[in-house]
């Protein structure tokens, strides 16, 4: 017997020592394959000190990483300089820049797989690619033998990557690797940017299915301006025949909330006498950065500033002499064309009594793991048709674009004199080449000159205004040019003293030209004036401050509306206790504070409650200045001019508190009972997301480092912070910068998460708590210390 419990003992303690034995190799391997991985990852961190050879190089470039990451390139000459910043983007941001020009060109579907192919086929359509080609043989040579030397740039780290193994880890785990870098890779980018920026199309699309589908004393509601031309436009169009729903339910729409803070103060509003000036550009947020801040030095130029990734020379920023900031303008510059094609041959299209043959171009979809598709787009003579990329017209009529961003447009040329700029006649020159999209310019130089153009090419319109889609078979409806040049809105050394823009209305009523019928709600640029205009003595630090001002106008002007609208005698106590917080509020949207919370829920009920029974979610998306139509039939509500839209739902003073307490109802069941403790952060938290970061939890893990974090502002404050619906702050200050003309030397920027795009890279999201506090780094012109890689000729 105790040798059947002695022999039972051998045979644990053999079972134990060989689970010891297993679990400890699987250990070992798992930390053999981790060294290894994390050795593999380390192999793609750029190489930032020490010395290469580069070939192509015609004497020495030096490149000093400052202490946030910034590179600052000293060249020789111009080839060096830019083929330079070629290599040096490409090191830091190449997933970025293949990704971008993939989107742009349609070819996601190649790496990402079947789920793309829609975005793909819209990009296909709308053509930027092909605008990009078309641009590149409009560029003088000067121009274009830039753009070849930054791509010489791109390509001599790609190739340098991919022969040792150090391609960035996001090529590894989507499975493919990076093709050349062209020059038409970097104009496509910059298409891009004109699309992200918008030029109303969809808000068209959106006003003639209203005018369709709704009573038309509440389509006319929805309309940014009453619309005079709409019943002629309507009558020379005829029976719509195409399906908007069908159309566009998967078309990309740009942000709304794309735009811009930006102004200039002149010396006689400052403390040392010369003038200040200030930007931030609102743009998605995320990891990495849209923007890629550098210093670039030759002997022809010295500047700093940020560029896209993809793109050479510095578009944003200062040298040493001069410094511009830009936002939004906003114009109308698309126009939906309703086409007749012909029933029997499917490519001709009716114009002025005649069938024309439109053009056919090929663009077949490469997808991953499938077969290819085939797929055509049509051209009109007013741009592509862009009403059947996701479903094909039964009928004879379909929408075709004309768009001011697909004409050849020379935007590098004017970055470049930009860049060498020296005064105001010299930077308006060089403006004459930027022609999309287009911008609202605030300048300032060390002369003391302060000044302000929108610029751009805005089209003049024989007939129509841009409210509508109009009939492509008229010629009465073409475009006739562009407001000329020396036209364009111009503010030279105002008697205020200060210029500003926030997206809002740049010219009176009585400017002989049409730009727009979309303006930004006029908030943020109310609260700039209102800031710039009670002060004097204004420093770089009052800079700063109004660039992180959370005051809101919006809440301002609703709050006492809303609350003296409500029947006292009929509220909960949940309502009163809301409306107590309310008119308690200072209207700083404080992080910390509950009554920005229960205002933007209030606003957003409101809204969402007026239209989803009506308006499809298709539809919703294209419903461009939504929060202004609602901001009017408020204003008029209170004012004794109820619209419809409230009449159907019950009345506005019935609506309004049915809507408090629909939020309040939310609130409480995310935030509990007591509003006390609510506060605005519980709910808007800011969170710089890498593209492939929701693929899984690993990656989400790895590659958004920091968590969500609460932070102020809003859609409407100067500190500009917009939210999806789950409150993520997914867009705003891309960049920040601040420049006294005194110190020309010195620039001071947050580029929120951080200069790299790799994620062990220390640079890689170190700047979040500072967009978050607003901490800003100084950047200079002069020689800084760092990190120096020396790049020689091979």
């Amino acid at each position: 017997m105790n040798g059947g419990i002695e022999l039972q003992k051998q045979k644990k303690n053999k079972r134990l020592t060989i689970t010891l034995w297993t679990a400890g190799s699987i250990l070992f391997l798992l930390l053999g394959l981790l060294i290894f991985v994390n050795y593999y990852i380390d192999r793609s961190l750029p190489v930032t000190s020490g010395t290469i050879s580069l070939n192509g190089l015609s004497d020495v470039v030096e490149v000093v990483r400052d202490k946030d990451g910034v590179p600052h390139i000293q060249a020789q000459n111009d080839k060096d300089l830019y083929m330079a910043q070629g290599y040096v983007q490409a090191q830091d941001r190449l997933f970025q820049m293949d990704l971008s020009r993939r989107q742009a060109s349609g070819r996601l579907s190649e790496v990402v797989g079947e789920k793309a192919v829609d975005r793909d086929k819209f990009f296909r359509t709308f053509g930027l690619r092909r605008a990009a080609e078309v641009s590149f043989t409009a560029y003088p040579d000067e121009a274009k033998q830039l753009l070849e030397w930054y791509a010489d740039g791109v390509n001599a780290y790609m190739e340098e990557a991919a022969d040792k193994g150090r391609l960035p880890v996001e090529f590894t785990l989507l499975g493919y690797k990076p093709e050349e870098w062209t020059p038409i890779d970097s104009l496509t980018i910059g298409k891009y940017m004109a699309f992200d920026l918008g030029g109303h199309w969809q808000g068209q699309a959106f006003r003639y299915w209203a005018l369709e589908n709704l009573p038309k004393e509440k389509a006319y509601d929805l309309f940014p301006s009453y619309p005079d031309g709409a019943p002629t436009i309507l009558s020379d169009i005829g029976e719509s025949q195409v399906d908007l729903e069908k159309s566009f339910a998967s078309a990309v729409i740009p942000p709304e909330f794309n735009g811009s803070n930006n102004w200039v103060v002149s010396g006689e509003k400052t403390e040392n006498g010369k003038p200040l000036l200030a930007d931030d550009p609102h743009l998605s947020l995320g990891t990495p950065s849209i923007w890629y801040q550098m210093h670039l030095e030759s002997p022809d130029v010295n500047v700093s500033g940020v560029i896209f990734a993809g793109i050479p020379g510095i578009i944003l920023g200062h040298n040493e002499q001069i410094a511009w900031g830009v936002t939004n303008t906003g114009p109308d510059v698309q126009d939906l064309y309703i086409e007749k094609r012909n029933e029997e041959d499917p490519d001709l299209f009716l114009y002025d009594g005649k069938w024309e043959k439109a053009t056919i171009v090929q663009e077949p979809i490469k997808v991953k793991d499938s077969e290819t598709i085939p797929y055509t787009v049509t051209i009109t003579r007013h741009g592509p048709v862009i009403s059947e990329f996701a479903h094909q017209q039964e009928s004879g009529q379909v929408m075709a674009m004309r768009w001011t961003a697909l004409d050849p447009s020379l935007e590098l040329s004017a970055i470049i004199n930009i860049n060498r700029a020296n005064n105001w006649a010299e930077f308006e020159e060089a403006l004459k080449d930027f022609h999309v999209p287009t911008q609202n310019f605030v300048f300032a130089s060390k002369d003391g000159t302060i000044a302000y153009k929108a610029n751009g090419k805005i089209p003049i319109r024989k007939k129509g205004d841009g409210l509508l889609p109009v009939p492509g078979w008229d010629p009465d409806y073409e475009w006739q040019g562009f407001i000329p040049f020396d036209e364009l809105p111009k503010v030279i050394n105002p008697e205020a003293g200060f210029l500003a823009t926030a997206n809002n209305k740049v010219v009176t009523d009585d400017y002989p030209y049409h730009i727009s019928h979309h303006w930004a709600q006029p908030y943020r640029y109310m609260r700039i004036s209102e800031y710039l205009k009670d002060k004097n003595k204004l420093t770089l630090k009052d800079m700063e401050n109004l660039q992180m001002d959370q005051k809101n106008l919006h809440a301002r002007e609703f709050v006492p509306m809303l609350t003296g609208d409500l029947d006292k005698g009929t509220m909960t106590a949940e309502q009163s206790d809301a409306l107590e917080i309310l008119n308690s509020w200072n209207y700083l949207d404080d992080k910390d504070s509950a009554a920005p919370l229960i205002f933007h829920q209030w606003m957003n009920e409101i809204s969402t409650g007026l239209f989803q029974k009506e308006v499809p979610e298709e539809m919703m998306k294209l419903f461009e200045g939504r929060q202004s139509v609602v901001d009017e039939l408020i204003r008029k509500a209170h004012a004794g001019k109820e619209s419809k839209w409230f009449e159907d739902r019950g009345g506005y003073e019935s609506f309004v508190a049915a809507s408090l307490t629909k939020a309040l109802g939310e609130l409480e069941e995310a935030y509990g009972t007591s509003m006390d403790g609510w506060e605005w952060g519980m709910y808007h938290k800011v969170y710089f997301e890498h593209p492939l970061s929701s693929a899984s939890p690993i990656l989400e893990k790895f590659l958004n480092a920091k968590e969500p974090i609460p932070v102020g502002g809003s859609r409407v404050t100067v500190e500009a912070a917009s939210y999806n619906d789950e409150g993520i702050v997914n867009h705003g200050a891309s960049w920040r910068f601040v420049i006294d003309t005194a110190d020309m030397d010195n620039g001071y920027h947050i580029v929120g998460p951080g200069q790299a795009g790799h994620y062990k890279s220390e640079w890689y999201q170190n700047q979040i708590d500072a967009w978050v506090k607003g901490e800003y780094h100084k950047t200079s012109l002069e020689k800084s210390g760092g990190d120096q890689l020396i790049m020689k000729p091979e």
